[in-house]
């Protein structure tokens, strides 16, 4: 039987448990984007659960200082809620969308479908979620797809022949599945491994326990083992105590992820091997022994992130019901080294995945058709945005 939950049901038991999930709130009429400046959104906070004072970010060039982003175009509308997304070496792309668990490529701003993938069964917040594409493609020709099944999360390779997904082959299992908290973003670091972010399945325990797999990051090999050098040999996890991790984007080797807090903090993490991430003891800033801080968090109400990307300096971070992109000035040491500034803000509804391009510039999806809002024109769509250091 299908496990697809009908989402006023879901809306129902999230209020009753205090779960925010980051969605449920109703997208604003978008006006026309060409430069986009600055909101005046309060930054987040960085050194107390209180928000931090308004500021004015400036406009000059440097590490800190606020990007210049510029809506180049539109590269795609009509697609139903893409999710993942990643680039194949001649430069087209690759989109999952969740809930018909088609993939999709998109070349010269033509969309084609190239395969379905099996047995996904989709629910609230579950279905077709991240992609990656083999670092090694020439000689693993491979593509690279996480997802929900009835029973759990996986991760499943393909091999890319003839412009088409073939030859499913399941190389990670046993992930903890449930309508909503599935994770689901998949990224190659430069080490060559795969990074997995995962929700805590709406079981928090989980997050804590080191035998389970939910509310982990994990670095598995690309033929789904346990990649040499984590933190407990044998073990995929790399890092634990997260709720529901949505966002993965290295800055040079430094892994940042991005997670969805309970009822108060959405978080950004510099991730470090082993490191422990305080969900459920901590939500944002806590400051608990033995466990790492966020190095920024935000209300619930102006986040509610999923997909993050680097681009020039900055941590570019997707917001659901914030509907906004922010940029997060960091280093590739894992620190921030200026105020976060939201674009965007309320123009274009929900902001699902944000992915860097070939090219540099930023790849950003629209995420209106997933029955959490009122969709538009063209919707859902994908955004192309050029970025350059103001």
């Amino acid at each position: 039987m299908s496990r697809r939950v009908i989402w006023g049901a879901v809306a129902m038991a999230l209020v009753a448990t205090g779960c925010s999930g980051g969605d449920g709130e109703a997208s604003p009429t978008p006006g026309r984007t060409t430069t986009l400046t600055p909101s005046t959104e309060p930054p987040p906070s960085t050194t107390s659960p209180k928000p931090s004072t308004p500021s004015t970010p400036t406009a000059s060039s440097g590490p800190g200082k606020a990007a210049k982003v510029v809506v180049a175009g539109t590269v795609a509308t009509g697609l139903e809620v893409p999710w993942g997304l990643a680039f194949l070496p001649d430069k087209s792309a690759l989109v999952a969308e969740r809930d018909s668990a088609k993939v999709k490529r998109i070349v010269g701003g033509q969309v084609s479908e190239v395969g379905t993938v099996p047995d996904v069964d989709p629910s609230s917040e579950g279905g077709l979620l991240g992609l990656a594409v083999d670092p090694k493609f020439a000689t693993r020709p491979y593509v690279y797809a996480y997802y929900s099944t009835g029973d759990d999360n996986r991760i499943a390779r393909f091999t890319w022949r003839n412009n088409q997904i073939t030859e499913p082959r399941v190389i990670f299992e046993g992930i903890p599945m449930s309508a909503v908290h599935n994770g689901g973003r998949i990224k190659f670091g430069p080490d060559g491994f795969l990074y997995v972010g995962t929700g805590d399945g709406r079981e928090r325990e989980n997050a804590q326990n080191d035998n389970t797999l939910g509310g982990k990051i994990l670095r598995i090999t690309g033929d789904g083992q346990p990649a040499p050098g984590n933190p407990r040999a044998g073990s995929p996890v790399f890092s634990k105590g997260h709720r529901n991790v949505q966002g993965l984007a290295f800055g040079g080797n430094q892994l940042y992820a991005a997670e969805f807090g309970q009822d108060e903090w959405d978080e950004l993490n510099a991730i470090k091997a082993g490191a422990n991430y305080g969900w459920p003891a901590a939500e944002g800033i806590e400051s608990l022994d033995g466990m790492t801080n966020p190095i920024a968090q935000w209300t619930v109400d102006v986040a509610s992130p999923s997909g993050i990307a680097f681009a020039q300096g900055n941590i570019f971070m997707a917001g659901l019901r914030g509907e906004r992109l922010w940029a997060i000035p960091v280093d590739n040491a894992g620190r921030r080294t200026g105020e976060p500034v939201a674009y965007l803000t309320n123009q274009l509804g929900r902001l699902r995945t944000v992915e860097t391009a070939p090219d540099g510039s930023l790849w950003l999806t629209t995420s209106n058709t997933d029955g959490r809002a009122d969709p538009r024109d063209g919707d859902d769509r994908i955004l192309r945005l050029t970025v350059t250091q103001g």
